[in-house]
């Protein structure tokens, strides 16, 4: 993604942020953090000291896998929520009044802003000069500078054209990239309620706005639904409190919270229901809270500190600064050899440096930065066509070396919505009845609409269903809260009772929720098939709850129903003054639920795996939902694991059991990280990570490829590489297939430059060593580089095997010498084969010697523009396959450019003259030789090494 951000996570007094995890004025930081062996501290148990030795020792049971910073935070939190609440005053050092204004601003000073991140963009000179400090530009560069002091300007000018179109190519992907920047300060823009207290004798609580940057650790704030938590926060009192932690886990199910409870250590960090955190957002209740950590000491800083800091070396970009360094120690030391041999023949100095110089700029695969970028962006050109934005061309390199896919199932595989699978009775049949009065408790609640009513009143509509909610009316409803886990609406209806003229009004009370909430409201069971109804028994209990487990394992989400006649008589029928208790329901069945997959996730599942490419789906949500999903696409179930369970896990074991899972549930973001990385490093795998979500911003980050949608968060999208404009995986495919065909064509380049320039220049050294005068003049030297630098500008456009295209493609550095050694030789054979025709056939010597110069430039040229067909694909050239047609153009336009040359006035200019028919017959044959012999050693190497390209 270019040069990664720069963050600084901690605020800007630089204070150790060891001894920031506690305000530094509280004592209660030496108890919590500094000395937690000391077994009496302010008289608190030993057993609970002990308990937090173990957290604050920054070390895990499980092989350590967080980091010491986040084992401070996970210690605190959980120190807290297993705290009362006048402990949790007295570690924050605040009061039940709240702080006063002067202590407020004091540790608004003391712990700085209340940002989550801070963070700056790298300026246009760092870019520049990151795509200026390149080995090759370097290379062009110094080049250039000895071109004009030797008075070649020409050549310095080409070079120095080659190197300003590289860099600004590189510039503009840099400079864009790193315009996409953190968006987490959307937490930070709302005011918040905060309780102070004000007065030097008698203390008065004021309830005051402040901005979100303002509220410190101690701050009492108070909230209502659609409010942010301003940091991380101990509840002090709830009353019926839905929370969304969507921005944390990525999932929409929202989760309880409760002030009345003390956890234990065994519940997971995000699900502590006395603790909520910064960023996650109120959906219904109300209440207060001690706000205990504030800007980069919450727990959504530390998740997010690693960001920019994650992104594996790039392989590709190693190994070319590798194969630079390599090519100018050869460089240097052949211009030695060279300068050195032609200045003993000829004693001029000038003349043997400039001869020297020409020999390295034909060493240099002068268009390399040009053919790497220009394939990038016809990369990127043709993944745009494809509803796909690449924010980073290297990227794309990496998507053809991609081997795993991780991915997060909510809105990726799945639809991200629910819909009605089912409506069951008490005996798991299928009944309306079930579905029309779940309809109405739907149709009718007012308090808060959730996704599973809006999935219940869809699936009436499109199915057909008259239930005629016109025929009631709604007098009361009873809200849904978290320790009743249900929702009650009484509803008022008219009927025929005598089948005359007579209506007689009915109450009726309707109530949906969680299955094991009803069933204890339940003293009747609905035979709704015999129209009878009995006693609610605990065979009936057991019965249910067995078909509730079977539909949870089935990947299901369940709702109980029910209801319960309230009569009235008719004469008095405003009478309100009543007292509904949701007591002695009638049972009446269960609603079932499902984010169903997408039709296209299947298909292209399978197509990536006929790439090579494995899928791991890595979820916050339920295993049994995962699981459900994973099977319906045809993802293998085989090993499954959780978050949980990675938790307790030593290295080694974390790492093996990531390598054997396709399905991990129950994952925190940090987690997400982690099995990426351990992908990376232990697994050696190039990764790519699929998701939407603030939690999958660190996985996203951290892969080697990372993709957003343009529907995902706003920081997710800023930190991938690639957007998908669709939510279609199959769009994914198509880019999986251009990065290879990317990847491919640099490689031909590399491979196929690296070898013709080191070949040739070897029968230069030769032909120097050997012949009286030198093989070609400094200017055709440069002539025959330029021309066959020219010539390769299409290779871009070239096509590529599909066997190639249908596996990962990765660098390799260890078969680069090897390629080099077996094919190199091979080039260098056929010049001296014709040196030797020219030397012993024509007598080609120093009377003649532009005849000479001639064949030698003609037969140098077609040799190394004719070279890429032969490196280009495993199979025979020109027969069994055939480069691309921009690729042919070049080759013949290039070679006819050659061969005409020495027939033209330009050809008298540079020292040129005219060469019988019987030579380029010669040539035929010749070539014909090469691509034999090129051929054979091509199959051996296939042989030996099992790979090509």
């Amino acid at each position: 993604m270019g040069l990664r951000k720069l963050f600084s996570i901690f605020s800007p007094n630089h204070q150790n942020h060891e001894d920031k995890i506690l305000p530094s004025y509280s004592p209660i930081r030496d108890n919590l953090v500094k000395s937690p062996e000391n077994p009496h501290t302010n008289g608190y148990p030993r057993s609970f000291i002990k308990y937090l030795r173990s957290l604050m020792s920054g070390k895990k049971s499980g092989g350590g896998l967080r980091t010491d910073e986040e084992e401070r935070v996970y210690s605190w939190l959980y120190a807290l929520a297993q705290s009362d609440k006048d402990l949790v005053f007295e570690y924050v050092q605040s009061t039940e009044r709240g702080l006063s204004f002067t202590e407020a601003e004091r540790r608004l000073k003391e712990n700085g802003p209340n940002v989550p991140l801070e963070y700056t963009f790298p300026s246009w000179w760092h870019l520049l000069w990151a795509a200026f400090f390149h080995p090759f530009n370097i290379i062009l560069i110094v080049l250039s500078t000895l071109s004009y002091i030797t008075s070649d300007n020409p050549n310095g000018c080409i070079l120095l054209i080659l190197v300003l179109i590289s860099v600004c190519l590189r510039f503009y992907q840099e400079y864009i990239s790193s315009k996409a920047a953190m968006k987490l300060y959307e937490f930070v823009k709302r005011p918040v309620k905060v309780q102070r207290c004000a007065g030097r004798v008698v203390q008065t609580e004021l309830l005051v706005q402040v901005d979100q940057r303002d509220v410190v650790p101690g701050d009492i704030i108070i909230f209502e639904p659609g409010d942010l938590f301003p940091g991380d926060v101990r509840l002090l009192s709830s009353k019926h409190l839905v929370v969304s932690q969507s921005s944390l886990t990525g999932e929409s199910w929202t989760t309880e919270k409760t002030a009345y409870t003390k956890e234990n250590q065994s519940t997971p960090l995000l699900e502590l229901k006395n603790i909520c955190f910064m960023g996650t957002n109120v959906v219904s209740g109300s209440g207060t809270g001690l706000v205990v950590s504030t800007g980069s000491k919450t727990y959504m800083s530390t998740m997010f500190s690693t960001i920019g800091k994650q992104k594996p070396p790039d392989g590709f970009e190693n190994g070319i600064r590798q194969i630079s360094y390599v090519l100018i120690g050869v460089m240097l030391i052949v211009m030695t050899i060279i300068i050195t041999a032609y200045y003993l023949k000829s004693r001029a100095l000038s003349e043997s440096v400039l001869f020297g110089l020409s020999v390295a700029c034909a060493l240099t695969p002068n268009m390399l930065p040009l053919i790497v970028n220009t394939s990038l962006a016809k990369g990127a050109l043709a993944m745009a066509r494809d509803r796909c934005i690449v924010k980073s061309l290297a990227c794309i390199r990496d998507m053809g070396s991609m081997d795993i896919l991780c991915m997060d199932k909510t809105g990726t595989l799945t639809m991200d919505h629910a819909i009605v699978v089912n409506h069951l009775d008490s005996w798991g049949s299928p009944k309306e009845k079930v579905l029309r009065f779940a309809f109405l408790n739907s149709y009718f609640k007012t308090d808060q609409k959730y996704p599973l009513d809006d999935a219940i009143l869809a699936f009436v509509y499109t199915n057909g269903y008259r239930f005629q909610p016109s025929k009631y009316r709604k007098i009361d409803e009873i809200p849904f809260d978290f320790i009743r886990r249900r929702v009650s609406v009484i509803l008022e209806t008219e009927f025929n009772a005598d089948g005359r003229n007579g209506h007689v009004l009915e109450r009726i009370m309707v109530t949906k929720g969680a299955l094991e909430e009803i069933m204890k409201v339940c003293s009747f069971i609905d035979h709704i098939s015999k129209g009878t109804m009995t006693t609610f028994t605990s065979e009936d209990h057991s019965r249910i709850l067995n078909i509730g487990e079977e539909l949870s394992n089935q990947g299901l989400r369940i709702l109980g129903v029910a209801m319960k006649r309230l009569e009235m008589e008719r004469s008095d029928p405003s009478i309100t003054n009543y007292e509904f208790t949701e007591s002695d329901m009638v049972f009446l069945g269960v609603i079932t639920f499902f984010d169903p997959p997408k039709d296209s996730a299947k298909q292209a599942l399978w197509r990536l795996a006929e790439k090579g490419v494995k899928a791991k789906v890595l979820t916050g949500d339920s295993l049994s939902l995962a699981v459900r999903i994973c099977e319906e696409l045809g993802i293998r179930t085989t090993y499954i694991t959780t978050g949980p369970d990675l938790e307790q896990l030593n290295q080694d074991d974390f790492h093996e059991t990531v390598k054997r899972a396709t399905v991990l549930a129950r994952l925190t973001p940090t987690q997400k990280l982690r099995v990426v990385q351990s992908l990376q490093t232990v697994g050696d795998h190039v990764v790519g990570f699929l998701g939407d979500g603030i939690n999958d911003t660190l996985a996203i980050d951290a892969a080697n490829v990372g993709i957003s949608v343009d529907s995902g968060a706003s920081v997710a999208k800023d930190f991938a590489d690639i957007i998908l404009l669709e939510k279609d995986l199959n769009v994914l495919v198509d880019g999986v297939e251009h990065g290879r065909l990317t990847f491919g064509n640099t490689m031909k380049y590399i491979k196929m430059s690296v070898v013709a320039n080191v070949g040739g220049v070897l029968s230069l050294v030769i032909a120097t060593l050997l012949l009286d005068f030198e093989p070609l003049t400094p200017r055709q030297l440069l002539t025959q580089t330029f021309l066959y630098s020219v010539g390769q500008i299409a290779i871009p456009w070239d096509k590529m095997e599909e066997d190639y295209v249908r596996t990962p493609q990765k660098w390799s550095m260890k078969g680069f010498p090897m390629f080099i050694l077996w094919n190199g030789p091979v080039c260098t054979l056929c010049d001296i084969a014709n040196l030797i025709f020219l030397c012993f056939y024509y007598s080609a010597n120093g009377s003649n010697y532009k005849f000479f110069h001639s064949a030698w430039f003609i037969e140098g040229l077609l040799m190394q523009t004719l070279i890429f067909h032969l490196i280009r694909t495993e199979k025979i050239p020109f027969v069994q396959e055939i480069a691309s047609w921009q690729v042919l153009c070049s080759t013949v336009v290039i070679s006819a450019i050659g061969i005409a040359i020495p027939f033209t006035i330009v050809g008298d200019f540079m020292g040129f003259t005219t060469l019988p028919m019987s030579y380029f017959g010669f040539l035929v044959l010749l070539f014909l030789v090469y691509f034999t012999l090129g051929q054979v050693v091509k199959r051996v190497y296939i042989l030996i090494y099992g790979k090509w390209l």
